[in-house]
């Protein structure tokens, strides 16, 4: 985990793309935000592991989306439900049913089916959100945090560099 986090710090700091960061914040929250239940996520994590995202952002996306993703059931639920059960589309899930492997997927679970449509639907903004973090982080708060006395008494402190030391040993 400090491993991600201190990619995630360097990759902020760096001058990596900001897109690469924010397309890594939204996949990461899409993932998090599914069921790791079903194959569904499986098979979205190793598509987009093979992506050009940060890595570090990625994973700690999954996990901040993961915590998320239980105060947002109900709405998931609800979407879930209303999209599952329009009439237009109840051809398309009888076929997809009656396919080998693909309810492996769960699709016809209401959370599975509403945490994807609404990660799919929150992309873009979170993609948005992410870039503005990202701009405001540069040109802004870490400058302000170089400077800020408390974070350089807190740099200075023994454990604190032995944890900084042994975290650039693990990039």
């Amino acid at each position: 985990m400090l491993k991600y986090f201190v990619k995630m710090l360097k990759a902020l700091n760096a001058n990596s793309h900001p897109g690469e960061l924010a397309h890594a914040f939204a996949f990461g929250m899409m993932l998090g935000f599914l069921p790791k239940t079903s194959v569904l996520w499986y098979l979205l994590f190793i598509i987009f592991f093979f992506l050009r995202i940060n890595k570090g952002f990625f994973f700690l996306s999954i996990i901040l989306g993961s915590l998320l993703a239980p105060l947002l059931d109900p709405l998931f639920d609800t979407i879930g439900y209303a999209v599952l059960t329009l009439p237009s589309l109840e051809s398309i899930f009888r076929a997809w049913l009656d396919t080998p492997f693909v309810a492996f997927t769960r699709f016809n679970n209401s959370i599975v089916a509403g945490s994807l449509v609404f990660s799919v639907a929150a992309y873009i903004p979170f993609y948005v959100l992410a870039r503005l973090f990202i701009a405001l982080w540069r040109k802004t708060l870490q400058p302000m945090l170089v400077k800020n006395p408390i974070v350089k008494a807190f740099m200075r402190m023994p454990l604190v560099k032995k944890v900084v030391e042994t975290a650039q040993k693990l990039d």
